[in-house]
């Protein structure tokens, strides 16, 4: 996931620990590593094992439900993440001491783990059994953000608003325009198809602010050159000690650096790597007929008070990217990326404000990053564009 990492100065007081659990991969301790106080051993062992190609399972030790241990590590704290949402808890609710020092990921000691083990393998089951293999059952289904799953219906929600939940599938809408004229219209009111092929890079500065202002603002940038190659920085002038986290993609090859995770830097595989590819390919709009093979369009909706269209792509390894154009304006306002896990979709957000016109093209000046255990905002001051860019500023930090 590549923005699962943007930890404690963009993450709510309940999802604190949990976002520090979720912030390296050697946090569920690399396979051949002990668990103990000093972290030292397992850092070494995790970047020993960085290597391409091993499964959560050979990774990381003690990982043993069907569905998981095939993962590619990076995935795997995805399932994590979508795990804890599903049902309230945070990382130390099935493992001792996640979030500081005195860690142990290892051990069954907690019923919860095992608990957990069995859900998922019922999850498997569920859908092999009565859905062909294809997931409809998750385990946001039954839980909701409880650990335990209610039973009954509350009448006064029965009688209240209605349920504003969407599925992930879009289904296609009736009397809607098609997909490609959707598109067209977004690339024309950011300035035009020949405007846009002439964009080739963009540095974009500002700064960013954690959800109710935890961790404090921190300088913030992104670096694009077409066709696919982007980079996103993050680090605090007035806390130099905190280090620079960066989330990059090279055009073939990603990398997430967060100097205060236990790992520091690793590199992207699996589903992370396809979607910062599709991040990357979306940072130059006149590119988005492309991200995609296949497009549907959905029933319209609102969204901040304002009637949408709602289109949807989908791609190769089920990953799916969701639209929502301003129908006035015909400016993006959210795009949702989400890719899969055996126990439900890793979903990652981005809501876009404030447009303006830099050079005939344009761009947003608010950016809302959300996920599935954490959120922030960055402001935009400048954006210069057709400038050069270091190479570095894509590839591993």
């Amino acid at each position: 996931m590549a923005c699962i990492v943007l930890i404690s100065h963009d993450m709510n007081f309940r999802l604190r620990r949990l976002v520090i659990c979720l912030t390296g991969i050697a946090l569920l301790v690399p396979a051949g590593a002990q668990s103990q106080s000093a972290p030292q051993a397992e850092v070494a062992a995790a970047k020993a094992a960085t290597a391409k190609g091993l499964t959560a399972g050979e990774f990381f030790k003690n990982v043993t439900s069907s569905t998981l241990k095939g993962l590619t590590p990076s995935d795997f704290l995805g399932a994590m993440g979508v795990m804890t949402a599903a049902v309230g808890y945070d990382c130390s609710n099935c493992h001792p001491g996640a979030g500081t020092d005195k860690f142990d990921w290892v051990t069954d000691r907690i019923p919860q783990k095992k608990t957990a083990r069995r859900m998922v393998e019922m999850v498997a089951a569920i859908n092999k059994q009565n859905f062909s293999g294809a997931q409809q059952v998750t385990c946001w289904t039954c839980h909701h953000g409880l650990d335990l799953p209610t039973t009954s219906v509350a009448l006064d929600k029965l009688y209240g608003e209605p349920n504003d939940e969407k599925r992930d599938i879009v289904a296609t809408g009736q009397g809607v325009p098609p997909a490609a004229q959707i598109l067209d219209q977004y690339i024309q009111a950011m300035g035009g198809a020949q405007k846009l092929s002439t964009l080739k890079s963009f540095i974009a500065t500002g700064h960013s602010e954690g959800y109710a202002g935890l961790g404090g603002n921190a300088a913030f940038q992104i670096f694009a050159q077409a066709p696919d190659s982007r980079g996103m920085w993050i680090n605090f002038p007035d806390h130099p000690d905190r280090g620079i986290g960066s989330w990059t993609y090279d055009g073939k090859a990603g990398w997430i650096s967060q100097p205060r995770s236990l790992l520091g830097v690793w590199e992207l595989t699996g589903s992370d790597l396809a979607g910062a590819k599709l991040d990357s390919v979306l940072a130059f709009p006149g590119q988005i007929k492309t991200a995609f093979p296949n497009w549907r369009v959905g029933q319209e909706d609102t969204l901040h008070d304002r009637a949408v269209y709602v289109v949807q792509g989908s791609g190769p390894g089920g990953l799916l990217g969701t639209f929502y154009f301003d129908k006035q304006s015909h400016l993006m306002l959210r795009y949702v990326r989400q890719t899969p896990s055996p126990v439900g979709r890793i979903s990652i957000q981005q809501d876009f404000d404030d447009y303006r016109d830099v050079n005939g093209i344009k761009f947003p000046f608010k950016y809302s990053f959300l996920w599935l255990d954490g959120r922030f905002t960055a402001t935009i001051s400048d954006i210069k564009v057709n400038v050069p860019v270091q190479a570095a500023k894509f590839t591993k930090p």
